[in-house]
């Protein structure tokens, strides 16, 4: 019954304010992702650092970010989506408050660490609270709109390394990552918990007085509700449910857990292979600083409108197709990206990679939720996001050795092209399409 209510609820401003406050979050995880992205170039040339060791300053945030996100995931399923996402949003923000202050190569890396903690445990949290939420006719668009504040992200990191970087040294980027902190009171003042966390936990009343805000929120009627409620078979099974690692690769789940993994460690590896080297790589082409700024701006408000593409696409053509193709576009447009013989050639074929692959990001975070029940859904987002971190690790220092030797660009990119093409190719023979359904049918489904 409470869930009938939930799913009944009209959209109104509570799901839009919903969708800011975890929305606001990604952008502030993107903007720290963007901005050592962009301060690496100047990094490397003011400390003399060998492009290995450039590599690990970004793969020791993956590091964290794996971590972060298994252990996270586990962690919101037992004390709720709320809070571990409020303690996640504060942990990268102090952190990369620090990063500031870093007083040696080592020391940089240490924060960096746990910067990525914070923001490996915020993300699939968010998405998972946020898929919890949104009304089944919408939920695919409401997460990639979720994701589409990672474009939002990056855009500020640009903009905060064009205009500030150049006048004020690299430490002013890290100084306006620690803003966040602030955020963390608008979190516990405006986000309420899933009322499906709370039915999994059997908190009855408190999902009964969550459902009864939302209604009187939203103008819709309240209904009094009965003295006892009767759980459905799906949600005594949810609460008989233990959150164990073990249960992902239950008969009902091994697919979709293989499926998912696979793709997240794909993604994973290419976007911060790609993504995390781009300013250093165009620099690399013969362009100023300020010049590859620029360029890497223009690719990066390319990412919008891929965002928008794919919310619509989800809810036609469904996540499984439209996360197969977005994937395979971004392996052609690498492929080409690599082969740029010009500067415009390489903006062009760079700004095609930014929209098809950020456009998978937002398909890939609306897809991976809907593949579990509630009780191991953030375990399950988790343990998908932080196996891709493993990708993240590995891609930036092999990216960095590759620089290195006499291996040239284009194949570097063939190897993100051939890799896309790959995972392109696992979605469609493993994966199982979740269009226009409530959690609770994917669930029933899930155990048929």
């Amino acid at each position: 019954m409470i869930l009938q209510r939930l799913e009944a609820l009209p959209v109104g401003s509570f799901h839009y304010k919903l969708l800011l406050l975890t929305g606001l979050g990604w952008l502030f995880d993107s903007m720290d992702t963007g901005l050592i992205a962009f301060v690496l170039p100047v990094l490397a040339k003011e400390w003399a650092l060998t492009p290995a060791q450039v590599g690990w300053i970004g793969s020791i945030g993956l590091i964290g970010m794996a971590l972060g996100a298994v252990l996270a995931g586990t962690l919101a399923d037992r004390i709720g989506r709320k809070q571990v996402f409020s303690l996640t949003v504060l942990l990268y923000s102090l952190s990369t408050g620090m990063c500031a202050l870093s007083w040696s190569y080592e020391s940089l890396l240490f924060f960096r660490f746990l910067v990525g903690f914070g923001l490996g445990g915020e993300l699939p949290v968010a998405a998972t609270l946020m898929s919890e939420y949104a009304p089944a006719h919408l939920r695919g668009r409401f997460i990639v709109l979720l994701e589409s504040f990672w474009g939002v992200g990056w855009l500020v990191a640009a903009c905060i390394s064009y205009l500030l970087i150049p006048a004020f040294g690299w430490q002013i980027a890290f100084v306006i990552g620690t803003l966040p902190a602030l955020y963390v009171f608008l979190i516990r003042l405006h986000m309420p918990e899933s009322i499906r966390y709370l039915l999994a936990k059997n908190r009855i009343e408190d999902a009964k007085d969550v459902i009864l805000q939302l209604e009187a929120k939203l103008g819709v009627k309240s209904e009094a509700f009965p003295d006892k409620i009767d759980l459905s078979d799906m949600q005594r099974q949810e609460q008989a449910a233990q959150p164990r690692f073990t249960a992902l690769w239950a008969k009902p789940f091994r697919t979709r857990t293989a499926m998912l993994w696979l793709a997240w460690f794909g993604i994973v590896f290419s976007y911060y292979g790609i993504f995390m080297w781009l300013p250093s790589i165009v620099y690399a082409q013969g362009f100023a600083v300020v010049k590859t700024f620029e360029y890497v701006l223009i690719m990066t408000l390319a990412q919008l409108p891929g965002y928008y593409a794919a919310a619509w696409l989800v809810d036609v053509i469904g996540r499984k197709y439209t996360l197969s193709l977005f994937l395979l576009m971004s392996g052609v447009c690498a492929f080409f990206f690599g082969n740029a013989a010009t500067a415009n050639t390489l903006l062009a074929w760079g700004s095609a990679m930014s929209f098809f692959n950020l456009g998978a990001w937002g398909v890939i975070y609306t897809y991976t939720p809907e593949q579990y029940p509630t009780t191991i859904r953030a375990l399950g987002s988790g343990w998908a996001a932080g196996f891709g971190r493993i990708g993240g690790m590995l891609a930036p220092m092999l990216v960095g050795v590759m620089l290195g030797s006499a291996l040239g660009m284009n194949t570097i990119f063939l190897m993100f092209a051939s890799v896309f093409v790959i995972i392109s190719a696992v979605v469609i023979l493993l994966g199982k399409e979740s269009k226009q359904k409530t959690l609770e049918e994917l669930e029933a489904v899930m155990e048929s």
